[in-house]
């Protein structure tokens, strides 16, 4: 059984329908222990990372998120989820994240060519690192991102995209994982993704 983590932030309809398409059965969890019981969790999230640490934290899911990735229950961030699991970010400030993955979040005009857009949207090909979440994908297959910021100092990169500068695609650190682009958005490269973390 997999657990979408239900904060207040995220594309939750999507994301369960993109899994039930896979044949994969899953539940939206906003409760901490709502976590427990299942195998898998996948922590979506859009919008502003202060925000989303302030929701996580009032919902006691932030603490909730650490102890099951500490007992090593496989976990996968999606876009701003995937922000969420440095250890902090320099959006509009500085904030905390939950700190399971090295590395902290820093806007994408600081690397990118000048006249590139803001954000960065739409289709890209990935370069990745051999490691089971592209088990069933090709180097080069495109997925669809929405984002401002990105990962960075962050020694646990697993692939990359070219934005004018490689900018941090997917990240990962035993049992935990995330990717800067939206799978669920992603058609059958995303689908691929996804299945192969349900068989993590």
């Amino acid at each position: 059984m997999l657990a979408i983590a239900d904060y207040g932030v995220g594309n939750l309809f999507s994301l369960q329908s993109s899994l039930k398409s896979l044949g994969e059965s899953a539940y939206f969890a906003s409760r901490p222990e709502e976590l427990k019981r299942a195998d898998r969790i996948i922590l979506p999230g859009v919008g502003a990372f202060g925000d989303a640490v302030k929701k996580l934290r009032e919902t006691g899911m932030f603490d909730a998120l650490k102890e099951q990735a500490k007992a090593g229950k496989p976990i996968l961030g999606i876009c701003l989820g995937m922000q969420l699991l440095l250890e902090k970010s320099l959006e509009f400030g500085t904030f905390e994240g939950l700190g399971l993955i090295k590395g902290e979040v820093r806007p994408i005009a600081e690397v990118i060519p000048k006249g590139l857009k803001i954000p960065h949207i739409g289709w890209n090909g990935l370069s990745f690192k051999p490691h089971p979440l592209f088990k069933n994908i090709r180097q080069g297959d495109c997925v669809y991102f929405v984002h401002s910021f990105f990962a960075a100092d962050c020694p646990s990169i697993i692939a990359t995209t070219d934005y004018g500068a490689n900018l941090t695609a997917a990240v990962a650190e035993e049992n935990v994982a995330g990717c800067q682009f939206h799978p669920e958005k992603s058609g059958a490269v995303g689908l691929a993704i996804l299945k192969s973390f349900c068989e993590f």
